[in-house]
């Protein structure tokens, strides 16, 4: 039994009890998916993606962006990024040379207090437009600045009729601000900053997956998708004019290019082809909104561990399975107690007896686990991240399949892809064979490499591209053209 441990090998299941033996089966029976699901998965992910763009829409949002063009990588002048994310508030001053796909970039956090994300909306414009403030002080003491474009990297659904403009559809990560919900936040956020007087003009609210595209893009020609793998999941990709049925009355040229912000956590929210387990149907019937995000419920770093930590807590309380037997388990029965890092840590463990798992589990949960039980447990957190990793590739599949892209690079970017062990492996092995690439075909042709900055260079990059166009006399999904400056140093 001991290729059970997956991809390194380690430790044996020659010492595991039958009963957990059993469990483990029964675990990868559940958690496996196997090629022909993974085929089955990406072609129904093609029909969703393209009714998203249909007049009539679908569960994945499929939103247009108001990018409307690929960086050169010559896009040159000093910007302003402004990156709200769940955790911080990141302000950034953003340099683009004259060098191809080169940036300087300054920046400062801040902390985002945890009384802002459940208080009121002018609350929260408030404290972002002090922090704006204090960059510029800070940065340019006593200096007459001329007014400098902003790209405010906005990461959260949002409805853009035009680019500088966009209705937040509902609050995400942690956020419940009341006042938000159904409006303009620039118009909000404009507001805040009036009243500071400060040289600032929002030239591009954003999301940070479309960041993701452009930034990359814009150090790399050849990159045509921008994947986020984190907390959450999405990706962004350049559409045709002509294949977004829903904007046909803007009446723009067919081949006219349109990133979009895909929102493709809401894949198969109708529960057809993605492989559930019990314990999946428990993460959404508990979530705060069940019946939403059910492919970011499967992928994303915030629901591994508690599906990692259903799985634990069922296995104790099961009649004839003896786990964990005699301990107490009361911190391991607190909801969301374990994030994706504690199954990175257990994946991560080097040595044959676990040693580190064992010593994970005394401080992070006061258990103290046998040799099988931890077995058990590796074997556990390398399902639920591979599963992770292949269904994270039908995405990447399906939008390639849909462009008929035979080679190019994907930019990802998020905690999951960039720190859980064999993500990046596991999921190249699921794309080659969702596409059916010859065993000795070398390199992959579409390789998911990791991404530029797609918040803070990323949201500087798409204002310097959103001036350029209007110069050019492309005002499609602009609102408000007066004033803007023109981000030359």
């Amino acid at each position: 039994m001991a290729e059970l441990l997956g991809s390194n090998g380690l430790g044996s299941m020659n010492d595991v009890p039958e009963d957990l033996l059993d469990e483990i089966k029964r675990l990868e029976e559940m958690f496996i998916v196997e090629k022909p699901k993974l085929k089955e998965i990406t072609n129904h992910f093609v029909d969703e993606l393209a009714k998203g763009l249909s007049v009539k829409g679908g569960s994945i949002p499929m939103n247009p962006t108001w990018v409307m063009t690929r960086p050169t990588g010559y896009e040159t002048g000093t910007f302003l990024a402004l990156d709200m994310g769940g955790t911080n508030l990141r302000v950034c001053e953003i340099i683009l040379p004259e060098e191809k796909g080169e940036f300087d970039i300054i920046q400062s956090k801040y902390r985002m207090p945890e009384e802002l994300k459940t208080g009121k909306a002018d609350e929260l414009w408030e404290y972002v437009a002090d922090c704006l403030q204090q960059f510029i002080e800070y940065h340019h003491e006593d200096e007459k600045l001329d007014t400098l474009p902003l790209g405010f990297t906005f990461s959260y659904p949002a409805t853009q009729n035009y680019i500088d403009h966009g209705i937040l559809q509902r609050w995400t990560k942690g956020f419940d601000i009341e006042g938000v919900e159904g409006h303009d936040v620039v118009e909000q956020f404009e507001a805040a900053l009036a009243s500071r007087d400060l040289p600032i003009k929002l030239t591009a609210l954003i999301n940070d997956t479309t960041g993701t595209l452009i930034a990359s893009a814009y150090t790399d020609d050849t990159m045509r998708i921008g994947c986020i793998f984190g907390t959450g999941c999405n990706a962004a990709y350049m559409e045709d004019y002509g294949s977004i049925p829903k904007l046909a009355d803007m009446k723009l040229p067919a081949d006219m290019p349109m990133a979009i912000n895909c929102e493709w956590g809401a894949f198969d929210n109708e529960h057809k082809v993605l492989p559930l387990t019990p314990y999946d149907v428990i993460i959404d019937k508990e979530s705060p909104r069940p019946g939403q995000q059910a492919f970011e419920k499967m992928i994303a770093g915030l629901y591994l561990g508690e599906l990692f930590r259903l799985v634990l807590v069922d296995l104790h309380h099961k009649k004839g399975c003896t786990f964990f037997h005699g301990q107490d388990i009361s911190k391991l029965e607190k909801a969301y107690t374990l994030d994706s890092s504690f199954l990175s840590l257990i994946e991560e463990d080097p040595f044959e007896n676990l040693s580190e798992t064992h010593d994970l589990f005394i401080h992070k949960l006061g258990i103290t686990a046998k040799k099988p039980e931890l077995e058990l447990c590796r074997r556990l957190a390398e399902l639920i991240g591979t599963r992770a990793a292949r269904l994270s590739a039908c995405g990447v599949a399906a939008i390639c399949t849909k462009k008929n892209y035979e080679s190019c690079h994907v930019g990802a970017d998020g905690s999951v892809f960039n720190k859980y062990p064999h993500f990046k492996q596991r999921g190249a092995v699921a794309l080659r064979e969702i596409l059916d690439w010859p065993k000795d075909l070398k390199p992959d042709p579409i390789d998911i490499r990791a991404a530029e900055d797609g918040s803070g260079v990323g949201a500087a990059i798409i204002a310097a591209l959103t001036l350029k166009r209007i110069k050019e006399g492309n005002l499609a999904g602009v609102r408000n053209t007066g004033g803007l400056p023109s981000g030359k140093p």
